[in-house]
């Protein structure tokens, strides 16, 4: 698809999404969603991009939806670009973080509320400006949080502070988002693309793909898991079929021989499954 209100570029490995609708603080729009979409499934579906970083252009990261339509904004019945009828857009974009095959890291350029903070929780870290703000604040337009932010929200910052965030609506500064941990670092604004890159090119330049892509969903997947031993069986049949691979011989032996390492899987040709009879539930 023709991309109209994002920007994406691949460079050393790592692909930038940026929001790009700056004369509206790149408030979410359905347009918006159904492109992140298609950007995350080119990106699963390229060996060359191994890590992905998401920001805004701009002054802002995300506004939240955009409340052009005043009143009418979240009356789902009358959307003609709302992704599949009678379902959340914000919550079909961060169900599509979540199944990513390629760790996906937020710079928060600037003020993100409203889905501009709960499309980056099934992101896997969360970078910020020293001077950006974020804020939960839909009961203060009469709705619920939503982009499944209700799983979401508590399983990075715990209940407590979730709830404080979701029942006053009011918006935080990013200090107060780095003491409670939905943030891991603030940078100044010059500074955080470049710092988000860094931390990308880690990935890229160090890690087995198939590796990552394994790990990331494990770890999500296994924070639903009732019992240690889910984690234990799925483990263990990662470390069985990973330790048959090409690339734990080119790891144990590149390490032994002091230099970089060249890892010939890709993800493109699918992972092992860890995890069999594990799915997703169906939307009813």
């Amino acid at each position: 698809m023709d991309f109209e209100q994002i920007l994406t570029e691949t460079s050393d490995g790592v692909l930038t999404i940026t929001l790009n609708r700056p004369e509206r603080l790149n408030a979410w729009t359905g347009r918006m969603g159904e492109e992140l979409r298609a950007a995350f499934d080119l990106a699963d579906a390229d060996d060359g991009v191994r890590a992905i970083i998401v920001t805004g252009a701009g002054r802002g990261f995300c506004a939240g939806a955009d409340l052009e339509s005043g009143g009418d904004t979240f009356d789902y019945s009358k959307r003609d670009t709302a992704g599949v009828a009678g379902r959340d857009g914000g919550g079909e974009f961060t169900l599509r973080v979540f199944d990513s095959k390629k760790p996906v890291i937020a710079a928060i350029n600037g003020p993100a509320v409203g889905v501009g903070a709960t499309m980056t929780l099934a992101m896997d870290v969360r970078m910020a400006a020293d001077d950006a703000r974020l804020g939960f604040v839909f009961a203060r337009r009469g709705i619920i949080p939503e982009a499944c932010s209700s799983w979401f929200l508590p399983r990075v910052v715990g209940i407590s502070r979730a709830m404080e965030w979701v029942s006053t609506g009011r918006v935080f500064d990013a200090q107060e988002g780095l003491e409670a941990g939905l943030l891991r670092s603030l940078h100044p604004k010059d500074e955080l693309l470049g710092a988000a890159r860094a931390l990308a090119l880690e990935i890229a330049e160090n890690t087995a793909p198939v590796s990552v892509a394994l790990a990331r969903q494990l770890m999500w997947r296994m924070l639903g898991a009732e019992h240690p031993m889910i984690a234990h069986r799925a483990d263990s049949r990662g470390m069985i079929a990973r330790g048959q691979s090409a690339d734990v011989v080119e790891g144990v032996t590149s390490f032994l021989e002091k230099r970089p390492a060249h890892f010939a899987d890709r993800v493109s040709e699918g992972l092992p499954d860890v995890m069999p009879g594990w799915r997703a539930p169906e939307f009813e």
